[in-house]
């Protein structure tokens, strides 16, 4: 990363219409995140991915595509003149990605087999853990100072300390709106307590702040992860792909839709999108899609009723973005037009865009 420019220096520079160098920021900015009001945590980590990979790839790729957008935002007006920034990658965070990725390759095809890999599972779930204590060190560490933060992963299971240290800075509670085509809600995953498939269980398990989960696309679940959903009660509210489609074909508008999914939460909101929400097309190269889902606009105009509808946005992540083969930048480029609309959902929730 070149040095870093002063903020209206920056400004300048994104609004003068010249082409980013390559080895800008996110948006082609050489922003300090000491200077932005919405500090962005890269976490390049996938080593429990079940099935396709590649999201440990993502931030960066991202960061890349990001160059080709247009700064001016439909709904959001100008989020960058709030100023937005990558944080440096932390390169624990990687090398515990390297390292674990084929243990837990080892543990799973040891299942296949019918047997175990001991040894190996306690590396990845120990991964698993540092992973989660970093981030959530990162994470309290923006926040302390002030300004909003959000997590780019890598897989699902990234945010889970970005979680954890917004329960500790809002005590009073708060929503979580779950993009997705799966629950996330099995209490491990081929052994794996800190899985991509665990996020949500862990989440609701372990922090009491969380006082509603509002899901929403979900497709894709076990019977067992469906009953814990139900037995959260009050605590969880699914809205699964088909019972969206059903409301659509039997002519229920869904502005109508997005106003009852957002009734369902409470003042402040936290959003976790994982990619695989949206329809395939979109991101094919995602390490679990599952055909249906939202499209890109609908995504979109869910993210903007949010923001105006007087909630609060606390935080946010998105993950399980993968680059596609031989250099597609397709899915990259949506993931980054979907982080910049995150990133105006929040600053304009917040009155700061």
């Amino acid at each position: 990363m070149p040095a870093y420019l002063p903020f209206e220096v920056v400004m300048e520079a994104l609004e003068s219409g010249m082409p980013p160098a390559a080895d800008a920021g996110f948006l082609g900015a050489r922003l300090d995140p000491a200077e932005a009001a919405l500090v962005l945590l890269p976490v390049p980590w996938e080593a429990t991915t079940s099935y396709g990979g590649g999201a440990s790839a993502a931030p960066a790729a991202i960061v890349a595509a990001s160059h080709q957008l247009d700064l001016e935002d439909g709904a959001f007006g100008r989020p960058y003149r709030a100023g937005i920034a990558f944080l440096p990658e932390d390169g624990t965070i990687r090398a515990l990605d390297e390292r674990a990725r084929p243990q837990a390759r080892k543990v799973i095809e040891a299942l296949e087999e019918g047997g175990e890999a001991a040894a190996e599972l306690a590396l990845v779930n120990g991964a698993s853990r540092e992973v989660n204590e970093r981030v959530l060190a990162a994470a309290r560490d923006v926040l302390a100072s002030g300004r909003h933060i959000g997590v780019v992963g890598g897989d699902h299971s990234a945010p889970e300390g970005l979680i954890q240290a917004l329960a500790e800075a809002h005590p009073e509670g708060f929503g979580i709106l779950h993009l997705d085509a799966h629950h996330d809600l099995r209490e491990a995953y081929e052994g794996f307590t800190g899985s991509h498939a665990s996020i949500f269980h862990n989440v609701m398990e372990r922090i009491p702040q969380v006082e509603r989960l509002v899901q929403v696309g979900i497709r894709d679940y076990s019977r067992a992860e469906r009953k814990y959903a139900e037995a959260l009660g009050e605590r969880c509210r699914a809205w699964y792909g088909r019972d969206l489609f059903r409301l659509r074909a039997e002519g229920v508008a869904f502005g109508e839709v997005v106003r009852r999914i957002l009734a369902d939460l409470p003042e402040r909101v936290y959003v976790s999108f994982d990619i695989d929400a949206l329809d395939p097309p979109y991101c094919p190269s995602t390490g679990t899609p599952v055909p249906g889902g939202l499209s890109y606009d609908e995504a979109c105009y869910l993210l903007e009723a949010l923001a105006e509808s007087g909630r609060r946005v606390i935080g946010f992540d998105l993950c399980e973005v993968a680059p596609g083969p031989d250099g597609d930048e397709w899915d990259a480029n949506v993931g980054a037009r979907i982080l910049y609309r995150l990133c105006g959902c929040l600053l304009r929730s917040r009155g700061l865009c």
